[in-house]
C-alpha cells in the first residue's frame, strides 16, 4: 500500500512545554492504525498536530508526499483530513441531521473532492441505521453510542482520505463499541484510513493493522497489530524496560 501520510521528527510543544519527541509513523492508504498509551502519553497531541490544530514544522507532516505541517486546519480538512475529537463536541440545540448538513455545507465551501464515492447522508445510514430514525431529534437527546455515530458521520461528510478518531470508545457501553468498530473495516475498505486512539490495548489490537504505543510522547514500540505479544505491548505502554519495544518492531 502506498503512504498516504507520514511524520519525520515530529515535535510538538504547547508552549514552553513540550508534548511530542521526534515521532516518525506512517498512515498507508485504506489502513486502520491504532495509538495506544496511558494518559498523557501524548495520543491526542498527535491528532492534534496532524490536522493543523497545533503547529507544527512543514515538514514534519507530510500527505501524498507534500509537506503539510503546521496548516490550517480548514486546509487540512481540504486536503482530506478529518477530526472526530474527543468527546464528540456535537452542535447542541441542533438535530442530527442538522449537525450532519454543517459538514456538508463546509465540504461544499471548502471545495472537497471526494475520493472514490462520495458520502452522503444515504451512505451514512446504510453505516449506522440507527442515525436515519434519529434525524430530526436533538443530538443532546441522543445516547452517547448515537452520539459518537453522528461525530463520526460528520467526519465522513468532509470527504476524508484520512479520519483521525480520538477516544471513540470512552464512556460507551461494551455493545455500543462493538458496533461503532464494526463500521471501521467498511470505512477503511472504501479507501479512507482511519488513525484511532484507543485505551483498549486488546480493542486496538483486533481494529487495526498496525499500532504505535506511545509513552511520555516518545514511540515505544510500533508493529503489525497481530504479532505483537501482549507482554511487548505492556513493557512499552509502561516503561518497564527498553528491550520489549525492539524485539515486537515490524
Amino acid at each position: 500500500m502506498s503512504t498516504l501520510l507520514s511524520t519525520q521528527g515530529l515535535v510538538a510543544r504547547y508552549g514552553d512545554f513540550q508534548a511530542l519527541f521526534g515521532l516518525d509513523l506512517q498512515v498507508a492508504a485504506g489502513e486502520v492504525v491504532a495509538l495506544i498509551g496511558a494518559n498523557g502519553a501524548g495520543k491526542s497531541t498527535l491528532l492534534r498536530s496532524l490536522c493543523g490544530l497545533l503547529p507544527v514544522a512543514p515538514g514534519m507532516v507530510r500527505l501524498d508526499g507534500q509537506d503539510v505541517g503546521g496548516q490550517a486546519p480548514h486546509e487540512m480538512v481540504r486536503r482530506g483530513v478529518a477530526l472526530v475529537p474527543e468527546g464528540r463536541r456535537l452542535f447542541a440545540g441542533m438535530t442530527v441531521e442538522d449537525n450532519l448538513r454543517v459538514a456538508i455545507d463546509q465540504a461544499r465551501k471548502l471545495r472537497v473532492r471526494a475520493h472514490g464515492e462520495a458520502w452522503t447522508l444515504e451512505r451514512l445510514h446504510a453505516l449506522f441505521p440507527a442515525l436515519a430514525s434519529k434525524a430530526r431529534v436533538p443530538v443532546e437527546s441522543l445516547s452517547g453510542g448515537q452520539q459518537q455515530m453522528v461525530a463520526i458521520g460528520r467526519a465522513l461528510l468532509l470527504q476524508p482520505r484520512l479520519l483521525l478518531c480520538d477516544e471513540l470508545s470512552l464512556g460507551l457501553a461494551p455493545l455500543v463499541i462493538r458496533e461503532i468498530y464494526a463500521a471501521l473495516p467498511g470505512i477503511a475498505a472504501a479507501g479512507t484510513a482511519i488513525v484511532v486512539v484507543e485505551q483498549d490495548v486488546a480493542l486496538a489490537q483486533r481494529a487495526s493493522q498496525r499500532l504505535y504505543c506511545l509513552l511520555e510522547g516518545r514511540i515505544t514500540l510500533q508493529g503489525a497489530s497481530a504479532a505483537i505479544p501482549r507482554e511487548a505491548i505492556a513493557q512499552a505502554y509502561f516503561g518497564t524496560t527498553d528491550h520489549g519495544a525492539h524485539h515486537a518492531m515490524a
